[in-house]
């Protein structure tokens, strides 16, 4: 049964805090406890009954307290799996209790790094009892529920309360993930800390999942990648895949991905300099190529529909990295494999990650990935007027590809073909005017088309020059307190404007 009722819990902590009211409350659901040391004596203090685990272990805290829980006694009772009529033999036969319940926390290893200069008193604090704790509890989830820190105290009484003390198989996985979670980060910040002296790289390419590349972002750079990319497409042709491509790939994929018509992508740098959606494919990769012949040279291209021979051999006329496609013909693959180091990928049906991570000074920034994609419905007119149906769709266009352009980020769309963009400014007055200027180069008549901004406007300047460019709709965000300067101008001056509500900023 995947359904576990909690008979038994071990209890050793260094935190007390927050620790009454769920003693309190397995001593309602009368629930033994186990318990060592100061967090026993807690409990005793409350007037609740424990039992001490070096009577149940029959030796005592040794060697400083380095020694507590180590044990077979303790071990035993949570690593034994109680569908395992062996496990279960052995307990009987070594008179060992099932433990159903473990809270445990971790000595303070990274606040002592912090506070003092000792390496003996530092030393002290590398946990180990507890740590073994977390990882045997985790290991064995499906029999026991393992709380591996105070902060998850909130959502452990509320599953008391809601279950009785029953918990299922999901609860006790998902409590199981935060605790190898716990384990983890606890690991990397010892590392750090030994490895101040030593300089031990902290990737290493002899693991599981590295992939040394043939360079970093540059030459003289050393990169790996971490990570499975069989599992997003397989290599038909070409040479392996080097850093900047990889990060090229990683824009690629993620733009495309929020198209389901017909649509070719081609990526610079991580930015799009050309994406069109048509209902033929080999008219997308003509509009898609026309945003701006010059960047896509070298650049990387990706879609969303099957590559036939027709549009291979257009797409051959230019130089570049890499093709991504979920299915190439025969005759397709053998015209691009013509170069022998054109790289050749075969999408396959894989969701983009829902995370993102970034290192840098001495540490990782986590954030979950922009997943907000507006539609015609989130688009709220605040103009006198309204745009008609064609800018609307424009306008989404647009906004999906400013969502994955470096900020500031400005893109000109119109008939779901992207004009020009412009990114990575300092100020959004000067990514307009870049977009205008490259749109005016390769030809494009601005009159009708739609802009769309990652943040807003914090002067009615942009919407001015948009105006006079003759662009006639615009999508934003909102949010300045001047907002009212740039609705007002465009409605003075015949142009539409919506509001999103959400930003989306790309550093």
């Amino acid at each position: 049964m995947s359904d576990k009722r909690i008979s038994s819990a071990l209890i050793s902590v260094f935190y007390k805090d927050g620790l009454e009211e769920i003693v309190r409350k397995l001593n309602d659901l009368k629930i033994k406890i186990f318990s060592t040391g100061g967090t026993y004596a807690f409990i005793r203090d409350l007037g609740i009954e424990a039992e001490k685990v070096e009577d149940l272990t029959t030796y005592p805290s040794i060697l400083g307290g380095r020694v507590k829980t180590l044990h077979p006694s303790v071990f035993g009772g949570i690593l034994a799996r109680r569908s395992n009529s062996v496990d279960l033999e052995q307990l009987t036969k070594y008179n060992i209790p099932e433990i159903d319940l473990v809270i445990v926390d971790l000595y303070p290893f990274e606040e002592t790094v912090r506070l003092v200069d000792d390496e003996d008193e530092i030393i002290e604090k590398i946990d180990i009892g507890g740590i073994s704790l977390i990882r045997a509890a985790a290991k064995n989830y499906n029999d026991v529920l393992i709380i591996s820190g105070r902060e998850q105290y909130p959502e452990f009484l509320a599953l008391l309360n809601s279950g009785n003390g029953v918990t299922e198989l999901t609860d006790r996985r998902h409590f199981a993930a935060m605790a190898f979670q716990t384990s983890s980060h606890y690991d990397t910040s010892i590392f750090s800390y030994f490895n101040k002296k030593s300089g031990i790289p902290a990737f290493r390419e002899n693991i599981n999942g590295a992939y040394p590349l043939r360079y970093g972002e540059n030459p003289h750079q050393k990169g790996i990648f971490y990570g499975d990319p069989g599992k997003i497409f397989d290599k038909l042709h070409g040479k392996e895949l080097s850093y900047n491509n990889l990060l090229d790939l990683d824009a690629a994929l993620s733009l495309i991905d929020e198209f389901s018509e017909n649509t070719y992508v081609i990526i610079k740098h991580n930015n799009a300099c050309g994406v069109a959606s048509r209902s033929l494919a080999r008219d997308a990769w003509k509009d898609a190529l026309a945003c701006d012949p010059v960047s896509a040279f070298g650049g990387v291209i990706v879609t969303n529909t099957p590559v036939d021979e027709d549009v291979a051999a257009e797409i051959d006329k230019i130089f570049f990295e890499i093709i991504v496609a979920p299915r190439f013909t025969e005759a397709a693959l053998a015209v691009l494999k013509q170069k022998k180091n054109r790289i050749i990928l075969l999408r396959k049906e894989a969701a983009s990650g829902k995370e993102t991570y970034r290192s840098l000074l001495n540490g990782v920034l986590w954030q979950e990935r922009d997943s907000s994609t507006e539609g015609t419905a989130d688009m709220k007119p605040v103009t006198v007027r309204v745009p008609t149906p064609t800018e609307f769709t424009d306008m989404v266009f647009a906004n999906i590809i400013v969502k994955h352009s470096k900020s500031n980020a400005i893109v000109i769309a119109r008939n779901n073909q992207l004009l020009a963009s412009g990114i990575g400014q300092t100020s959004r007055v000067d990514a307009l005017r870049q977009a205008i200027e490259k749109a005016r180069a390769f030809g494009f008549d601005l009159n009708g088309s739609v802009m769309a901004s990652d943040a807003f406007f914090p002067f009615a300047d942009c919407v001015e020059i948009a105006g006079k460019a003759g662009i006639t709709a615009v999508v934003q965000p909102g949010g300045s307190v001047r907002d009212q300067d740039s609705v007002d101008y465009c409605s003075a001056n015949g142009m539409a404007m919506v509001l999103t509500g959400i930003r989306h900023f790309k550093h």
